[in-house]
């Protein structure tokens, strides 16, 4: 076990993508006319880089030895770990001493062994992020201040009074709940003066660590602790993830549209699109229950949706700033990545949209396992479901409601803006298998595994009392019942719907499962097509109490900023310990006032509820708050030339005061910086179409003819019995 003897000080964390910089010619001569910084790395390291383009004058030297014989007396003398994670830096206590000699005040990375400083063999970081550790402001940032190393590997080791120390803290930028324990050193200086780091804090750019703006400042706090005749020294970064556009910057007219179409583009470059080549890779793993692959390689051959599209990128970034991604094939990614694809077919006029969003919609209900099988069986309780995942056992047994509502949901878009009829058996299907599922109160509840339909039969779940506050679980599904009583007239979904909202409304909004946001981002669409059915002052009463307590939380940038979750409800919640952190699903936040807006559950649902909601009612305010979020969506894009695999997409978190992707990352399967094929960023791309094309999705749906298709169904489904 490590042991960090520390005087009475507090530690800190950082969690952000880092950036990549081109060297500008290097500029001026210290006063001795020597460099005062003497670096041994490759001339691609990040931060000889960065200090190129910052303007100072270095010397770089590939072996310690000639480093030490050419550095000026009293040179600082970086040793960085340009073989890391691989390999150790080599250092002998000989090249040490001479070092001594010369006064060079010296920073080893990544050591194999130095004398008198105790080792351990290489771990990796998993839920460990960086805490400052240091006394008053020698790193230039706040005692407990947190900064994301993200997966990177780092040596166990004994110190005094670390700087920088590594491991499970609690917090959005500040250890709420002081240094972790155990806390393993990354910084600190032995008692011959040289400085250690146990990891590589030189990749800061490659392995993207953040808050890109605090790894600035700590490198130029720690070069001015290594040369202090030199400083103050600048570092010149650009991160390798960045938004598409700045907080101010002027927007170009066709913004929405470029960002409906960079999104789709995205969906070609990310590598999610199963090919032919990859599929019995992806099969076997899913087979062995895996969740995560590494990405596969740049010209590895781009599926063209027939054998479906991977889930997206986990939040973990691996040192060498690459994604894993995540491999089930989820029902709801399919219908939603092809709703985007389908969108940008229309406003861009894309074939290659067009036929991709075919393909992908075809596997979903037809070529897939998805709505086959046991969900394919007229005698089987599970007829016309639709199941959570194909191939891997964990995800083929479960039917998830909200899962199967963004399923049809994206459906229906795709049937709506190519026009086609191809998929209104099966959605139709799916309309009635969730309607006879869901109880005698309007509630389904959150998922109803196949073992239980066969042990109950659908039947037990149609009469059940079922009562679930959650809109997050629940609201899609009211909408696509109003949709489908609006498209075949049958009662039983208005009032089923009805009686779910009605009583939802009732409990508003104390004892609402989720939270603010979350819930709160979900039931717009409800109640707006809601008022589509039935235009009652209490029903827009009600969309108006929802929408006006959600935009409260409008920031100035156009942001929903994102809140704590019901402190009743006992789900989704902030951590409560450091140990805590990263054990269950959690906000981005720590802290009511924490600035920051989730991107995965929240954003783009938001976005498509006030597209809908101006459309139910023609609200002045609705349509600025919606014009204002769009904006700030279309801003905060992802934009990468070094991962192209990334740009188009949109991260889970963003922090707005910051204008960085970061936040507290803790939660257990879906963190900052992971990127969904569907959910929230694919309705963020939708809905920009929808406005590109100034409609909404009831009326881009609204010429649907499943109608024809409904009283055979219904029958075929026992709900006439």
């Amino acid at each position: 076990m490590p042991a960090v003897r520390l005087a009475p000080f507090v530690a800190a964390i950082l969690f952000m993508p880092l950036a990549f910089a081109e060297p500008a010619p290097s500029s001026s001569p210290s006063a001795s006319g020597s460099p005062s910084l003497v670096l041994v790395c490759d001339a691609e390291n990040d931060f000889y880089r960065g200090l190129v383009a910052g303007g100072e004058s270095i010397a770089r030297y590939s072996a310690i030895a000639e480093a030490i014989d050419a550095a000026p007396r009293g040179a600082g003398l970086l040793l960085l770990a340009d073989r890391y994670p691989g390999e150790r830096t080599v250092v002998t206590d000989a090249q040490l001493e001479a070092a001594r000699r010369k006064e060079l005040k010296v920073l080893v990375e990544y050591p194999e062994a130095m004398a008198g400083v105790t080792l351990g063999e290489p771990q990796d970081a998993r839920w460990e992020r960086g805490v400052v550790s240091a006394l008053g402001n020698q790193l230039g940032l706040p005692q407990l201040s947190i900064l994301a190393l993200h997966d990177c590997r780092f040596l166990p080791a004994e110190a005094d009074e670390p700087l920088l120390v590594l491991g499970r803290v609690a917090g959005f930028d500040r250890a709420v709940f002081g240094l972790p324990e155990p806390a393993f050193p990354l910084l600190f200086q032995t008692t011959q003066g040289e400085w250690v780091a146990t990891t590589k804090l030189s990749g800061f750019v490659t392995a993207r660590y953040a808050p890109t703006s605090e790894w600035e400042t700590l490198w130029e706090r720690l070069l001015g602790m290594l040369n202090p005749a030199g400083a103050p020294y600048s570092v010149d970064l650009e991160p390798i993830v960045t938004p598409v556009y700045g907080k101010e910057q002027a927007l170009p007219a066709d913004a929405e549209a470029a960002s409906l179409a960079r999104f789709a583009e995205w969906c070609f470059q990310s590598r999610l699109l199963v090919s032919t080549e990859r599929e019995p890779e992806i099969r076997g793993l899913l087979e062995a229950n895996a969740e995560a692959a590494p990405v596969p390689p740049a010209d590895a051959p781009i599926g063209d949706g027939t054998l479906g599209v991977l889930e997206g990128y986990a939040s973990q970034i691996m040192p060498d700033g690459s994604q894993l991604q995540r491999i089930p094939l989820r029902a709801d990614c399919q219908a939603e990545t092809a709703a985007a694809l389908a969108m940008h077919a229309v406003v861009g006029n894309d074939a290659r949209s067009q036929a991709t969003a075919t393909n992908l919609m075809n596997y979903l209900f037809y070529t897939s396992e998805l709505c086959q099988r046991e969900r394919g069986d007229p005698s089987h309780p599970a007829f016309g479901l639709i199941g959570w995942g194909a191939v891997s056992p964990a995800w083929r047994s479960s039917n998830y409601g909200d899962d199967n509502a963004r399923t049809l949901l994206g459906a229906m878009a795709v049937a709506g803006a190519l026009k086609s009829d191809e998929w209104d058996k099966p959605i139709v299907r799916a309309l009635y298998a969730n309607l006879r599922t869901t109880g005698a109160l309007g509630f389904r509840s959150d998922n109803i595994p196949l073992a239980q339909l066969e042990e109950h039969g659908w039947k037990h779940f149609h009469d059940a009392e079922t009562l679930n506050l959650s809109p997050h679980f629940e609201a899609y599904l009211w909408a696509c019942y109003l949709w489908a009583y609006d498209r075949t007239g049958d009662r039983e979904f208005l009032e089923t719907a009805k009686r779910g909202i009605q009583r939802t409304m009732a409990a508003y909004p104390d004892q609402w499962r989720w939270g603010e946001n979350l819930d709160r981002a979900r039931m717009l669409l409800a109640l707006a097509w809601l008022v589509r059915v039935e235009d009652t002052a209490e029903h827009r009463g009600w969309l108006g109490a929802v929408a006006q307590d959600l935009l409260a939380n409008q920031h100035a940038c156009g942001g929903i900023a994102e809140q704590p979750g019901n402190p009743n409800s006992g789900h989704f919640q902030t951590p409560t310990s450091n140990a805590a952190y990263g054990t269950g699903e959690t906000p981005l936040i720590q802290e009511r006032g924490d600035p920051v807006t989730d991107q995965l559950y929240v954003s783009g649902f938001v976005l498509l509820g006030l597209r809908e909601a101006v459309a139910a009612t023609n609200d002045p305010s609705l349509a600025e708050a919606e014009n204002r979020l769009a904006e700030y969506l279309v801003r905060i894009q992802v934009a990468s030339k070094r991962l192209p695999y990334l740009d188009g997409t949109w991260f889970r978190a963003f922090d707005y005061n910051r204008w960085d992707y970061w936040s507290s990352s803790g939660d257990l399967g879906w963190g900052a910086w992971c990127a969904e094929a569907g959910w929230a960023p694919a309705w963020t791309a939708v809905a920009l179409g929808l406005r590109s094309k100034e409609t909404s999705l009831w009326d881009l749906a609204g010429d649907s003819t499943i109608g024809t298709q409904a009283p055979a169904v219904r029958r075929e489904m026992g709900l006439d019995d």
